[in-house]
């Protein structure tokens, strides 16, 4: 058999070197199918394919292997396990009919003992392998990662239109009654409108966040109390549904801020909707109170649950990181962060003493004379 003459790592042998290890090297063939080693034996020695297809695999689950790689005739395998003295950590089966040669440990170690050479030949052809692994390996993480990420988006979706989509269900039965008159007809086309339009805020946030932080921000100066006091009367039905009851500890104030109504319109039906959440016992409350400082106005809103667990308090406005929901990963608190953080405030998280949590945001008190970017 000429396979070591033509071998990646023997092919700089002398002839007369080369011609001494052949006789020593053990010819063997594989029928198709077959093991030619298991995980767990012995690194009893190298091979080198003279003829056929050899595929390496790995366990990587009770009932499931995993391909290493493919290799041809010319290529060795068997090496790693020579080198460390381990078990071999893959199994190597005969893809087609297999022709090999096998070296064994003892007289692959003399060999490299004589020729440094050969040794760093094996090193290089090594590393070359692990660095193609690593790549292959790296891709597929990637692409796993990827359909991971698209999986919790598509929940996300799912879980941040299921309030507006339930009233809009509601009031669509609500309106098609034969008993309905004009007034409940009317009103339930209104709630089916700012529904509609709370969809599709909803959705340029979602598209936003995906853009990253390039597009620009466009604010204007509004009054506050005008616009947060119908969202927050709109809003005390929706939290009833859920069991809890909606109040406000403090007017909202009539301030002229810089701010994009729509977008804030997200802010408080996220947090006023995870507040519900947060609160697995009927008769919750969720209390919204403002405070005014020197330069800012601050936002809370307070629940009656459990709080914040301390292991993802730290990770709370970070993309997809939720605790204890079976629906939502996350995503609305780090869009809410981009919209506050959009309008020059910010946004926090904590305890109260006596229970539950309390989420505070806040908005510059018109100190800037221009649109934010």
């Amino acid at each position: 058999m000429d396979s070591l003459q033509h071998s990646k790592l023997f092919g700089g042998m002398l002839a007369a070197e080369l011609n001494e290890l052949q006789q020593t090297a053990q010819y063997r063939s594989y029928k198709a199918g077959s093991d030619i080693f298991h995980e767990g034996d012995p690194g009893d020695g190298l091979y080198v394919i003279a003829r056929g297809q050899v595929q390496i695999t790995c366990l990587v689950s009770q009932d499931q292997r995993r391909v290493l790689s493919r290799l041809g005739p010319g290529d060795f395998f068997g090496e790693m396990a020579v080198l460390d003295s381990q078990p071999r950590s893959a199994t190597a089966t005969a893809e087609t009919e297999v022709e090999l040669s096998f070296i064994s440990r003892e007289d692959l170690l003399n060999l490299l003992a004589r020729r440094p050479g050969l040794t760093v030949s094996l090193m290089l052809e090594f590393s070359q392998r692990m660095r193609e692994f690593n790549q292959r390996y790296t891709k597929e993480l990637l692409q796993s990662e990827r359909l991971t990420l698209v999986g919790k988006f598509a929940r996300s979706i799912v879980h941040d239109f299921k309030n507006p989509l339930n009233i809009i269900g509601i009031s669509a039965e609500m309106a098609a009654m034969d008993h309905a008159t004009l007034e409940m007809r009317q009103s339930a086309r209104d709630r089916i409108r700012k529904q509609v339009d709370r969809l599709s805020n909803m959705i340029n946030e979602l598209l936003e966040f995906t853009r990253g932080s390039g597009s620009t921000v466009v604010l204007a100066r509004s009054d506050f109390s005008a616009f947060a006091r119908p969202l927050l009367e709109e809003m005390q039905p929706e939290v009833a549904n859920k069991g809890a009851t909606l109040e406000l500890a403090n007017d909202p104030p009539s301030l002229q801020l810089l701010m994009d109504p729509k977008r804030l319109t997200h802010v408080f039906h996220n947090l006023i909707h995870n507040a519900c959440d947060a609160m697995t016992e009927r008769g919750g409350r969720v209390t919204v109170r403002f405070t005014r400082t020197d330069q800012d106005l601050v936002t809370e809103v307070q629940d009656t649950g459990r709080g914040i667990p301390p292991e993802i308090a730290s990770h709370l406005f970070e993309a997809f990181a939720t605790f204890g929901k079976s629906q939502g990963t996350g995503l609305g608190l780090s869009i809410c962060k981009k919209i506050i953080e959009d309008h020059r405030g910010k946004i926090s998280a904590r305890n109260h003493p006596e229970g539950g949590a309390i989420f505070a945001f806040t908005l510059p008190l018109g100190r800037e004379k221009t649109a934010a970017a």
